[in-house]
């Protein structure tokens, strides 16, 4: 079969779901994933075929994109903050409203480090290890840890830091759990804490794309309505007692409830404490110094 006609047929059945734009990128993204076939490849040469031994593997993505399943789980791996890595069902897909939380607290660390890299950083919640590991690449001297409640998330977060050479310490760990706090985390003295917690409330499913809603773990996107900030009360918490005095917290936090989060940060007793606006003017992240 012509990769182009293929292309047609990605269109013809696609495009009513996800648009003309969005479908070419995904027929591109799985030619080089199966073929190593270029978007360049194809303009330079429309008779590029593929034999019909080869064709099954792009009628399988074609098939579970007709039923909604994103992109990077069926490739297995995606981009972050120029990374590469891998994902699955049990790791959050990495957005790029996170890849603005990294570029934040490394703008911090070097500022407030200044000639010295060298600063001891807690990623909680890691899921792919996405914030960690960008972290660690990026902060050569620092010292990285990462904790998760999911033990299969860990284990990808693991490939991945194999995948990026980077040396982080995993932990499986609750942070809801103050058990685990003496258990797994006693000894930790930090100068970075930062967090993507789940914080998507029930009440907000009908905003999610169904691609989220029924592939991605729901354990890390949502939380109840009436405790919808559980996990920032608990890391605020842990983090008053675990970061060094002038440590920061770093928070990516839901866009409809960032002036309760700053008050319940500020309630623990940390100072300066701020709210940032992403790319598109939302109330996406927050950050804290401790006194």
């Amino acid at each position: 079969m012509l990769v182009k006609d293929l292309k047609h047929i990605f269109h013809e059945t696609l495009d009513v779901i996800y648009g003309e734009q969005e479908v070419s990128s995904f027929f591109f993204l799985c030619t080089a994933s199966f073929f190593n076939i270029s978007r360049l490849d194809l303009a330079l040469d429309r008779n590029l075929v593929i034999t019909k031994a080869e064709q099954q593997p792009i009628f399988d993505a074609l098939e579970a994109l007709k039923n909604e399943k994103p992109i990077q789980y069926i490739l297995g791996e995606t981009a972050f903050y120029g990374l590469p890595f891998k994902v699955n069902e049990n790791t959050l897909i990495p957005r790029p409203e996170t890849e603005e939380l990294v570029a934040l607290v490394l703008h911090n660390i070097k500022k407030q480090k200044q000639n010295s890299k060298a600063c001891s950083i807690l990623d909680i919640g890691t899921g792919s290890g996405c914030i960690a590991i960008s972290l660690a690449k990026n902060i050569k001297e620092a010292q990285v840890y990462a904790i998760d409640v999911s033990v299969k998330a860990l284990e990808k977060a693991k490939e991945n830091a194999v995948l990026n050479a980077v040396d982080i310490t995993f932990i499986e760990a609750n942070i809801l759990n103050k058990n685990s706090w003496d258990l797994e985390l006693l000894d930790l003295k930090l100068d970075v804490i930062v967090s993507n917690p789940p914080y998507v409330r029930n009440l907000e499913k009908t905003e999610i794309q169904n691609n989220v809603l029924n592939n991605e773990p729901h354990l890390a996107l949502f939380v109840e309505d009436d405790n919808a900030l559980v996990f920032y009360r608990a890391i605020s918490e842990f983090a008053i007692k675990h970061l060094k005095p002038n440590g920061q917290l770093f928070f990516e936090i839901n866009e409809y409830l960032g002036k309760e989060t700053k008050v319940l940060v500020e309630r623990f007793g940390f100072k300066d404490v701020e709210l940032i606006q992403d790319m598109y003017g939302k109330d996406r992240m927050l950050k804290a110094d401790k006194i």
